[in-house]
């Protein structure tokens, strides 16, 4: 699983976000100190949860979100809750229904995490004030991160074109004889983009417009940003081996390995992790 752990500020408090799997889950064990301090957070959690209320939107939540979450044992709970005797921790509530809402992490930013959805919630019972301030620095967060992601896509989309001149300069050079007409002249441009993305991407520009026909831009404005950086680099490979006089065939060959090696190692690397999505594993 693909984690990433930052942290955000409410009132003068840190408070750990994790991201995995694409779901935001925020410490609400670094919320809880902002009402008590540290020696009361783990009460003030147990206390939170064993309501009624509580427990039937732990319980919605999951029933919404989770197709193994135990129904029957939930019941369970929320029959006791309200009861004197009645106690539940964070870790017992996910043991015994299976919850993905909520999970306990131990060592560096250990805590009790829950979903944005509950971890919201769970700000009510903090204050109004700091509920609406976590949600308003997470927001923030959001909004920075993707911010960033944008940035680095259309700087590695600019990187691409650039590249795209000199792959263009050597077919110019190499394969575009003089008396040819500027329409047989733009075939073999668009032949040659086409063994990239060919190489990249399985499937020629006109092939991506038929499977999509509604969608806006081309195949390469849909990329990834590992694939821009393959792209990029197949770009300048294949003016060189155009330059080398290959095959087109030998050159679709060759880029297609090629490609397949550097995504295998991009969708691999740890660094290339933290660039797509921030801080990864920390």
């Amino acid at each position: 699983m693909t984690k990433k752990t930052r942290s955000i500020q409410v009132i003068n408090v840190n408070i750990s976000i994790i991201t995995a799997n694409e779901n935001d889950y925020i410490c609400i064990t670094d919320m809880a100190k902002a009402k008590e301090g540290d020696a009361r957070a783990a009460d003030i959690i147990k206390n939170w949860i064993r309501s009624r209320t509580t427990l039937e939107f732990l319980g919605t939540w999951e029933q919404m979100n989770n197709p193994n979450f135990k129904v029957v044992e939930f019941d369970h709970f929320k029959m006791q809750a309200g009861l004197p005797s009645f106690v539940l921790s964070p870790g017992q509530w996910v043991a015994k229904t299976n919850a993905i809402g909520m999970f306990v992490k131990s060592g560096r930013y250990g805590g009790t995490y829950a979903h944005k959805d509950i971890a919201f919630e769970f700000g009510s019972a903090i204050s109004p004030v700091f509920k609406l301030y976590l949600i308003k620095e997470f927001q923030r967060l959001k909004d920075e991160e993707n911010s960033r992601l944008k940035l680095e896509w259309d700087l590695q989309r600019t990187i691409s074109k650039i590249n795209y001149q000199i792959h263009t300069d050597a077919i110019k050079e190499n394969l575009i004889p003089p008396e040819l007409t500027k329409q047989q002249i733009n075939f073999i441009y668009a032949s040659e983009a086409d063994i990239l993305n060919m190489a990249l991407f399985g499937k020629t520009a006109k092939e991506w417009r038929e499977e999509n026909p509604d969608a806006s831009g081309n195949i390469r404005d849909t990329a990834a940003l590992e694939q821009l950086v393959v792209l990029s680099n197949l770009e300048s490979i294949n003016a060189v081996l155009i330059r080398q006089k290959l095959s087109q065939s030998d050159r679709l060959r060759q880029l297609n390995q090629i490609a397949i090696t550097q995504m295998k190692s991009l969708t691999g690397n740890t660094r290339v992790k933290k660039l797509t999505a921030k801080d990864d594993n920390g």
